[in-house]
């Protein structure tokens, strides 16, 4: 009989405690306990809310908790302990402290806020079973999550286990491609490796051997080049050239590469430029083995350079273990520019760009304008024109927006009108009708940019722009956190548009941990942080982030602020209107 107050419900139960407690207590108490408090803050907590779980109870050196998703039960467990185990790499021996983790699926009690019942007894000798640093599971826990997730599981088999009358099944969770993923970025990472069955591949930054440091742009260029024609497949996960690049300078073994960004192949390379010639090496390796899986060398004319960075990609393709029609070969032929010297100028313009600065802005431009000069129908060049733009504009560094925001559409328009299949400038024309709140306009962009390259993190994350205007959220965090994926360590860059998601779908904790994730805030993001305080009712955070926005920005107004989104639903504005201004922003 159901005794009134109790309920029953079935549910995932993660139980972890500490290895060794009393000996690092009787060691070192006041040490033991402030690292424990810390690790629950800063690690624990944080992930609970980003796998959607909840804590049910501390035990001291223990916790028991739930998560309706059985999946997000296990990827948390594997980003806690690699978290873990990262940070007691700087740590002595006698003062780490080591979780165990047990996992299990159950019919549970449920009486106030406590948990009982077999389904909690169970996921506690589970845990009792794990080794230090590892993760034990259930039988019904590993058949609903051995084809989600990549970590690997050995069977341990039947287990007669304390107060437990029939034995159990136990799995342990071996070691994955995220076992020793970093810092705060390691969840996104971490779901790269862990989420997809498609094939993954991190181009490194070629070397130049040329013998002449001036001429480290062209193979930067030939390398991003590389990474754009193979994220071109949707059978195939590239990661982005932000992360790839953290790698220039330095000569990494594979298996760290494989380890940082979770992928099963790496492509290195080396370019030669002397005169008329060129000389490009490139090598598949895949990562787990460390085995070479395809090399070559081209020497060839430089106007041949688009034929080599062809046959490149399509022996790359060929060589991995997918397979792909022959419209999809054809796809990857592009049509080069008319002057050799054009091309040279936009992979100038390319690595100014990413440079960032006022001066490297400028100078992009300039070297832009080369390019046209010396080949008037060279798409490429106009898109590029347009994003290097947008950036002096969003920079600050235009002097007069709105002629540089005109110039901006004016070479949008134009590298479209030459090659109607531009990614980048589809791109582009997306940006700018959003911008302008012509949704229909922007998603018709949007989806011809997508079909053109389904890989490209920034489509990942401009598909997930869009939906928060069109009113669509949750969808719009999945598209978010899939470019986090593929570009894990340039995550930072994509939180803003995650907090947005996140705030506008009505999960403000996980909105202002996304936020503080932004590398460099703005005023936006303090505004949208202090309306997610706002609507938690935390007077005191949203009264802090309201005075850091009218410090970034005095003349800050709601009813500006709001006006300037694209939001489709009233319902939307108004939500955040009414957050913002109980945030206590000028109306």
């Amino acid at each position: 009989m159901k005794t009134e107050g109790q309920e029953r419900r079935l549910t995932t139960i993660l139980a972890a405690d500490v290895v060794g407690f009393s000996r690092l207590m009787e060691a070192d108490e006041n040490g033991t306990f402030s690292a424990l408090k810390a690790h629950r803050e800063e690690l624990i907590e944080p992930k609970t809310r980003q796998y959607g779980g909840r804590t049910v109870k501390l035990m001291g050196d223990g916790v028991l908790m739930e998560f309706a998703s059985v999946v997000d039960a296990v990827l948390f467990a594997v980003e806690v302990q690699c978290a873990m185990r990262e940070h007691n790499e700087d740590v002595p021996a006698e003062r780490r402290i080591v979780y165990r983790i047990g996992i299990n699926i159950g019919d549970i009690i449920v009486e106030g806020d406590d948990i009982y019942g077999d389904g909690v007894n169970i996921a506690a000798r589970l845990e009792g079973l794990a080794e230090p640093g590892g993760i034990c599971v259930s039988h019904n826990v590993f058949s609903q999550v051995k084809n989600k997730v990549e970590v690997g599981f050995e069977d341990l088999g039947d287990q007669q286990v304390k107060n437990i009358e029939e034995p159990v099944r136990i799995y342990k969770v071996t070691a994955g491609p995220c076992e020793r993923l970093k810092g705060e970025l390691a969840i996104v990472a971490g779901a790269t490796a862990c989420g997809s069955n498609k094939p993954s591949i991190a181009v490194l930054p070629f070397n130049n051997m040329s013998g002449d440091g001036e001429q480290e742009y062209f193979a930067d260029g030939i390398t991003e080049d590389l990474i754009t024609e193979l994220a071109r497949f949707q059978n195939l996960v590239v990661i982005a050239r932000n992360s790839t690049f953290t790698f220039k300078g330095k000569a990494p073994r594979v298996k760290d590469v494989a380890r940082d960004l979770g992928v099963h192949y790496v492509v290195e390379g080396s370019v030669r430029k002397a005169g008329n010639r060129v000389r490009v090496t490139v090598q598949l390796i895949e990562s787990k083995s460390e085995k070479h899986v395809w090399a070559e060398r081209y020497d060839r004319d430089l106007t041949d350079i688009f034929e080599i960075q062809d046959e490149v990609t399509q022996a790359i393709i060929g060589a991995l273990p997918s397979r792909l029609e022959a419209a999809d070969i054809e796809r990857i032929k592009r049509k080069p520019p008319q002057d050799l010297a054009a091309y040279d100028y936009v992979l100038r313009s390319k690595i100014l760009h990413h440079h960032g600065t006022r001066e490297a802005n400028a100078e992009a431009l300039e070297v832009l304008d080369k390019a046209i000069e010396l080949d008037p129908d060279y798409a490429q060049a106009y898109a590029w024109k347009a994003c290097t733009l947008r950036q002096a504009i969003l920079r600050g560094y235009a002097e007069e927006p709105d002629a540089f925001n005109a110039q901006r559409i004016a070479n949008a328009e134009k590298a479209l009108a030459l090659d109607k299949n531009d990614m980048e400038c589809l791109r582009i024309l997306c940006e700018i009708h959003m911008e302008q709140q012509d949704l229909d306009k922007a998603e018709h962009y949007h989806n011809r940019a997508f079909a053109l390259n389904p890989n490209d993190p920034r489509m990942l994350a401009q598909r997930g722009e869009l939906l928060i205007w069109l009113g669509n959220p949750e969808e719009a965090a999945q598209w978010v956190h899939r470019a986090m994926q593929l570009d894990p360590l340039g995550a930072s860059g994509f939180a803003h548009l995650l907090g947005r998601a996140l705030r506008a779908g009505r999960r403000y904790e996980d909105a202002i941990e996304a936020y503080k994730k932004v590398g460099s805030p703005r005023y936006q993001h303090c505004a949208e942080m202090a309306a997610c305080y706002a609507a938690l009712g935390n007077d005191h955070e949203a009264a802090k982030q309201t005075v850091e926005t009218l410090r970034l920005n005095p003349g800050f107004s709601t009813e500006i602020y709001v006006a300037s989104l694209s939001y489709r639903n009233t319902d939307d504005r108004e939500h955040l209107r009414d957050s913002l201004r109980k945030a206590g922003l000028p109306a």
